[in-house]
């Protein structure tokens, strides 16, 4: 179990994001002593992209079934309800947590080792006897506090990954230098904070170290830890290397042979490229070990050479610096895009939260959730920098910002809007919901004090909201920020320090 202490730590760092409406809906049916499988097979037949893929997975190779699957109820029955629970949420979890745009972290590469983890885990557990349900959604997770820290953290974050490939320092330990913790122990907190079994959160706070995990969490961890430098091996350069080292450690380890990691190997391989095409990932140029031997053995018979493996090493030395170029320019490319933090706050800027309004709404719609939105300002702030001067306004604003983050959820986003207007994204949020929280995100303003100079600024906000709700028919992004800031626009003529929160159109009246 992990440190309550690092749990603060990482708490005040990073704001973990919250799991998938429909994978709540899924653990939250799982668990049920009284559940009937029905009620798991309706949740994942309300989504026909899903219910999809998981056909297409339960049909693949991986999970060999000799007759053809073509319902979930025909995939229950046969894979179990344990199976389809982890494949539902591979899907669910992997397609949320993706994001398209170029952000200086690479999504298909995460996703790609990912899943190679989860089947090499999966495969390897297979190869030793042991039975583990959950193994593959344990692997395909084990680096999902990667995630979490460059979703808050961004170019910082991208950045420390850029100095671990040019140094010879693990990512572990750069982490563990500027954060005082690392992507195990967040990822581990994620997992435990989403309502997953600790079968599954425990061992991966350890996969780097399995040594220090305890009882039947180190054998998870063991796994995962090899599961990775599978993951490596397909994902990675320096293969020829990569791969004498894992032979050396699963010999000890297991005692398994040369020809029975060569055929895992290549069953990595071949399983990986079928899932990922699953998951609508592409494998790249991914194939089994065994090819790449066999493509090298060519160029050593005509190069007269003996070792099987030089060219493979030769060949990869030259990419390897080839992408250390490549990503130095990346890196200059980075700098010179737009920050998604403001300087001033530490908040979410402007660009951040127009972005991020477009997915949570995307999501809403999608998932049949509700979503709201505030918009409120400092009521006349103007009078604060002329009483007191700009340097004590921007005090008060960063005061504000700060006791405003300390009262919303992890997965709500507050965001600078500008000057000194806020806004703050509130997913999973009624009608009913968002006039709490404006009526207490008044209260919590009203009660600040700033101190600047021996003197004590109090001031208040006017606040306008909305809600998109699944029962009113689809909005836009732009109508949400109108009708919010129409509702801020009635509170400052009545008066200021007050709460207008009002529908949008088509939707049920407050």
């Amino acid at each position: 179990m992990i440190d309550n202490q690092i749990q603060v730590l990482i708490a005040e760092e990073i704001t973990l994001p919250s799991p998938p409406a429909i994978a709540v809906q899924i653990l939250n049916t799982v668990q049920k002593e009284d559940a009937a499988l029905g009620e798991l097979v309706k949740i994942i037949s309300a989504d026909p992209a899903l219910t999809g893929k998981m056909l297409q997975l339960a049909n693949s190779g991986f999970y060999a079934i000799k007759n053809e699957v073509t319902s979930i109820d025909r995939a229950l029955s046969v894979l179990g309800t344990n199976v389809i629970k982890n494949i539902a949420l591979s899907f669910v979890i992997a397609t949320d947590l993706h994001e398209e745009k170029q952000t200086g972290f690479d999504f298909d590469d995460y996703w790609r080792r990912s899943v190679t983890s989860a089947v090499a885990a999966d495969l390897l557990t297979q190869q030793l006897g042991q039975k583990d349900d959950d193994i593959f959604v344990t692997a395909l997770l084990h680096n999902i506090g990667m995630l979490a820290i460059f979703m808050h953290k961004r170019d910082e974050y991208s950045e420390l990954l850029h100095e671990s490939c040019m140094s010879d320092q693990s990512l572990i330990a750069l982490e563990q230098s500027k954060y005082n913790f690392d992507h195990q122990q967040v990822g581990m907190t994620l997992i435990q904070k989403w309502g997953l079994p600790r079968s599954i959160s425990d061992p991966i706070g350890y996969h780097h170290n399995p040594d220090s995990a305890l009882g039947n969490d180190q054998k998870t961890a063991q796994i995962l830890y090899f599961a990775d430098q599978f993951a490596a091996i397909y994902n990675e350069t320096d293969t020829a290397e990569k791969v004498r080292l894992l032979q050396g450690e699963l010999a000890e380890q297991y005692s398994l042979t040369s020809d029975q990691i060569r055929s895992l190997l290549d069953d990595v391989a071949e399983k990986s490229v079928e899932i990922l095409k699953t998951f609508e990932i592409e494998p790249g140029d991914m194939k089994p070990y065994s090819e790449m031997l066999q493509k090298a053995n060519e160029e050593l018979g005509r190069l007269n050479l003996s070792y099987e493996q030089l060219v493979i090493e030769l060949k990869e030395a030259k990419a390897k610096s080839d992408r250390l170029a490549n990503e130095l320019r990346d890196a200059n490319l980075r700098l010179n895009d737009l920050a998604y933090t403001d300087a001033l706050t530490g908040l979410y800027n402007h660009r951040y939260f127009q972005d991020n309004l477009s997915s949570e709404l995307l999501r809403a719609s999608r998932y049949h959730s509700s979503l709201s939105l505030i918009i409120f300002d400092i009521d006349h702030f103007k009078k604060v920098n002329d009483t007191y001067g700009h340097p004590a306004g921007d005090e008060v604003l960063k005061k504000i910002s700060k006791a405003v983050q300390k009262i919303v959820r992890p997965s709500d986003i507050v965001a600078r809007y500008g000057g000194e207007e806020f806004a703050v994204i509130l997913p999973e949020t009624d009608i009913t919901g968002v006039k709490v929280f404006a009526a207490r995100l008044r209260r919590c303003v009203e009660g600040v004090i700033t101190t600047v100079d021996e003197q004590q600024i109090m001031v208040t906000i006017s606040v306008g909201g909305t809600t998109f709700s699944p029962e009113q028919s689809e909005t836009s992004k732009n109508i949400l920020i109108q009708t919010a800031d129409r509702g801020l626009y009635i509170s400052k003529e009545n008066g200021r320090n007050q709460v207008t929160i009002l529908a949008t159109e088509n939707a049920p009246s407050p």
